[in-house]
């Protein structure tokens, strides 16, 4: 039987307590330290494997390990609980390394690069940030004038720049006699604004002693189930000071949001969650500070857009229901929030704005994409897709949008991929094969020694796998071959990407017939998607003007690869843009107009969701779709020309 012990953990050598029958991956978590668990620590995923060196684990076996494992001291962290103090290795496959984190794109795709020009903005007239900072020079009081501190600024307010509907805050009342005979009544307050300036008030949230209008700084981030990214913005000119990500602290607990809502369900678990999110949240913003030189206390406002699901874990909103048929959320909207009263480290006056969603599985991430990447005032009938565990899917123009989400599973972000991983330093992310020796060329991110695959590589490997014949269109090895990379494995036939001797892990790194088959069903689910959304407005596949790919995946994909192996429709090169992390952009931009902001409302109410799994025909779209390209090589001709040559 288990007792407390100590177990430290090597490389960073940190050493936890663990109590009587929690297992490894228990007290990992508990002390902030990052073992992969796909599954969220229910032991079928095999990813959270870990090597003992001293000491000794009771349990942790499982059939993902081999014999060889088993020998070398490899346990599964999810299962394994110590005997006593015990030292063990988290490998670099298992852990967490912040190398490969990006909100840009590919070289190769930078001419297909969209972004949104601040100037048009300022053209447009809707540059005017959402919370701003407006300078007064009032008239002292007197015998002749004696009004109210209050009234005074917000008589100046109307006087000088045409303001109405102000509404002073209690913070702010509490140091107004101060603060306006500090500089002879000459102050800089800060405004926050509604949305509808016809309807809302203008709150005056703070007040400073001077002219501070050009210290005036926001922050936008996106709360992505994966990673977190945030950006802190000059809201004077629009200018990014600094940019910076991390893990979502929330990881150990499930890789994909089912299993946080399921861990959210448990008690203290919804707590939990909401304080993982924001502290790392938190993480990032001390990061950022500094780099361009900001105080803290000059932050007046911050924009969030996340999924539907990381919102309601940010916000400790009970996310039980999404996962539930029939998928109710909260809510999908959400207030202007004090950024304090959700534990974020910033000043009492600092507002959040959190971005709205659609439905359980359309959120606000996609939203913000949308209005960052044009696609609601675009002329052309447009795709957009940001894959991911889940793919998310746009189809429209200015004049209508419909929307869809549908699980791709964990295979992009390598999830279900023997040696699957996510992209960091070491991950085989680009590849190609000799046709006559069957050789391989992996390009790893970092240009590190091979410790996995991630999604950009998974792919790749794949399309130049059937590109030259070693796969058939239905995923599987050719046994005909002569080749010592293809061999008979553990779970089926297999070929070894890089020799045990020639990379950084104790192991072959193979894909497997089992892999590719994960990968055909994942890339089966977004192509049905697609094709299901288009159909049920009376269009076809070929009626598409462009495609918009966002998201990390989206931006470093082989386009090529994409379409040959039937996860994207067969389009010309020309007519796909690429966007990066859409859900910024769209966070930026909101965070410095108030009008889009507005219009990020309208935009909302015209986005019709359809569920999937409702839509008749998505099964059999999802069917027709599990081979490669495609059962039906009339919608792939350029693939099908390929493949006759082979």
């Amino acid at each position: 039987m288990s007792t407390a012990a100590r177990i430290t953990f090597l490389p960073d050598r940190i050493t936890v307590e663990a109590a009587s029958g929690e297992t490894v991956l228990q007290a990992a978590r508990k002390a902030g330290i990052h073992i992969n668990a796909s599954c969220g620590g229910s032991g079928l995923c095999g990813k959270c494997r870990i090597v003992v060196r001293e000491g000794e684990l009771s349990g942790g076996i499982s059939e993902k390990l081999s014999p060889a494992d088993l020998a070398g001291g490899v346990r599964q962290a999810c299962t394994a609980t110590p005997s006593g103090d015990c030292l063990v290795m988290i490998p670099a496959e298992s852990g967490r390394s912040r190398g490969g984190l990006t909100t840009g794109i590919a070289e190769h795709h930078r001419a297909s690069l969209y972004e949104y020009d601040i100037e048009e903005l300022r053209r447009a007239g809707i540059f005017h940030p959402p919370v701003e900072k407006l300078f007064l020079e009032l008239p002292r009081p007197s015998a002749v004038d004696n009004l109210a501190d209050a009234k005074r600024v917000v008589q100046a307010l109307h006087d000088q720049y045409g303001e109405r509907g102000i509404i002073v805050t209690l913070p702010v009342l509490r140091k107004l006699r101060r603060v306006l005979r500090e500089d002879d009544f000459r102050v800089t307050v800060t405004l926050a604004r509604p949305v509808n300036k016809e309807r809302g008030k203008n709150y005056l949230v703070n007040i400073q002693a001077g002219n501070w209008t050009r210290r005036n700084f926001g922050l936008v981030f996106d709360i992505g189930t994966t990673t977190i990214y945030g950006q802190l913005l000059d809201l004077n000119d629009g200018r990014i000071l600094a940019g910076a990500g991390d893990y979502n602290g929330q990881l150990g607990f499930g890789e994909d949001v089912i299993n946080r809502i399921i861990f959210a369900e448990s008690p203290e678990g919804l707590a939990k969650m909401a304080e993982l999110a924001v502290g790392t949240i938190n993480s990032i913003i001390n990061e950022l500070l500094p780099r361009a030189a900001v105080d803290r206390d000059e932050i007046t406002s911050i924009t969030i857009a996340g999924n539907t699901t990381m919102t309601h874990l940010a916000l400790a909103l009970e996310p039980h229901s999404i996962r539930r048929a029939p998928y109710v959320p909260v809510s999908t909207f959400f207030p202007p929030i004090r950024a304090e009263d959700i534990g974020l480290e910033l000043p009492r006056y600092c507002v959040a704005l959190f971005f709205p969603a659609v439905s359980s599985y359309v959120g606000g991430d996609i939203v913000a994409g949308v209005m960052g990447s044009g696609l609601y005032r675009a002329e052309e009938l447009t795709l957009y897709v940001d894959i991911g565990t889940n793919a998310e899917i746009v189809i429209g123009n200015r004049e209508w949008l419909v929307c869809a989400a549908c699980s791709a599973g964990p295979a992009f972000e390598g999830g279900g991929i023997t040696h699957g991983m996510r992209a960091a330093d070491g991950a085989i992310s680009d590849f190609d094969i000799d046709p006559e020796s069957l050789e391989p060329m992996n390009l790893t991110i970092g240009n590190q020694p091979a410790i996995g695959i991630c999604g950009s590589g998974l792919l790749a490997i794949i399309g130049a796998l059937l590109e030259n014949g070693v796969i058939d269109r239905g995923g599987k090895f050719r046994r005909d071959l002569d080749s010592t990379r293809l061999r008979e494995g553990r779970s089926g036939y297999e070929y070894v990407l890089v020799w045990r001797e020639e990379n950084n892990t104790d192991h072959d790194l193979v894909i497997t017939e089992v892999d590719i088959e994960n990968f055909i069903r994942a890339k089966a689910a977004i192509y049905a998607g697609i094709k299901t959304l288009v159909e049920e407005v009376g269009l076809r596949i070929g009626d598409l003007e462009r495609i918009i790919l966002a998201g990390a995946f989206g931006s470093y994909l082989d386009l090529d690869a994409a379409i040959a192996v039937g996860l994207l429709p067969e389009i010309e090169a020309g007519k796909v843009r690429y966007v990066g992390n859409g859900a910024l952009m769209g966070g930026r931009l909101s965070e410095l107009s108030n009008h889009i902001r507005r219009d990020v409302v309208e935009v909302v109410g015209r986005m019709t969701s359809f569920e999937l799994s409702e839509v008749n025909s998505f099964k059999d779209q999802y069917i027709a779709a599990l081979f490669l390209p495609h059962t039906d090589l009339g919608l792939f001709p350029a693939a099908a020309a390929r493949a006759r040559k082979i």
